[in-house]
């Protein structure tokens, strides 16, 4: 059993770099036998046309597309699913991977006021649901960013003493995508998509939408029980890769909306989107290789924006993780 204390991603076990601010023959005929000719072409090019344009009046578009396949948009959720669930692996190879152990680099750039970008480490984890997400940073404002369910609760550590991350309180407070595996995509042994009945969750078609020059299938994910999280997964219209989360929540104004020392109550709107790219197949797996986070807040606090930027260079699977590794420690 591997206890893998590299999971807590202490910043002393792993060497970061911090930082810089920063597609001529003629012929001869009798006119009368020329013009009989031409007439008898002419008459025999308009049968054909007038044929021709009638088959294709009776081939309608709508024969077309239940000829062939269905259209895009009136694809059902269940059907982008289970080809998205082909694009990762056939189902076999799927089912073999039980635990995963993925590392690599880290980047972390805050895009607002006090700006900043620190380079380090990172690990995921993940065995059944439960799941880790770890990042190292040598930087003493945020040396970390631990993130874990364990499969029971969910925990974001604090980055220095009884203080969390934008990011981590947000998920403290909204822990429905550790909870549902939503959290690292197909990234993760808990990816709900993996086995959708046992989840009971509502999953809604909601179209094709162009996001960032990718047309990409929209599905809504409604967890059972409810949230106040509005989450969107999005998948590739060609390959059905899972491309994109986003997760939104918005804090209405209190309905007694008065001003104190000047600010006026407002809502609050949180975004976190996850995006993945530069797919590659690991163990028969086709998987992401950079995993992006972007978080940001905008109410009375003010407003925040960060990136997290993870390059994936090592896959371990089906090795045994010590089920403690998945407990973080708040503190």
């Amino acid at each position: 059993m591997k206890v893998l204390p590299f999971l807590r991603v202490c910043a002393c076990d792993f060497v970061d770099v911090v930082v810089r601010p920063k597609k001529n023959g003629s012929t001869k005929s009798h006119e009368g036998s020329a013009n009989t000719k031409s007439g008898s072409l002419f008459y025999r090019w308009l049968t054909i046309a007038f044929l021709t344009f009638s088959s294709l009046a009776a081939f309608t578009p709508h024969t077309l597309s239940s000829g062939l396949a269905p259209s895009l948009d009136k694809l059902k959720a269940e059907e982008v699913i289970a080809r998205h669930l082909e694009s990762i692996g056939p189902a076999d190879k799927r089912a073999a991977v039980t635990t995963r152990i993925i590392a690599g680099t880290s980047l972390v750039i805050f895009r607002t006021a006090p700006t900043g970008q620190a380079a380090g480490r990172a690990v995921l984890a993940s065995d059944g649901l439960k799941t880790l997400i770890g990042m190292s940073f040598q930087s003493p404002v945020y040396p970390r960013e631990q993130l874990g369910f364990n499969g029971n609760s969910f925990v974001a550590a604090f980055i220095t003493p009884g203080v969390r991350s934008t990011l981590g309180s947000f998920l403290m407070a909204h822990d429905v995508m550790f909870k549902q595996g939503l959290m690292g995509g197909v990234l993760s042994s808990a990816w709900p998509l993996l086995n959708l009945a046992t989840r009971n969750a509502i999953v809604e078609y909601n179209g094709t939408k162009e996001i960032a020059n990718y047309t990409m299938h929209e599905v809504r994910y409604l967890p059972h029980g409810g949230s106040d999280v509005k989450i969107r997964l999005y998948f590739d219209s060609e390959n059905f890769r899972h491309l994109r989360s986003e997760y939104e929540v918005v804090i209405p104004a209190p309905m007694d909306t008065r001003a104190y020392a000047n600010v006026e109550e407002r809502e609050i709107r949180y975004k976190m989107t996850e995006e993945f790219s530069s797919f590659k197949t690991e163990n028969g797996l086709t998987l992401p290789h950079t995993y992006k986070i972007r978080m940001s807040a905008d109410g009375r606090g003010g407003t925040f924006l960060g990136d997290w930027e993870l390059n994936l260079i090592q896959f371990t699977f089906n090795d045994k993780i010590d089920p403690a590794a998945f407990n973080i420690v708040g503190e």
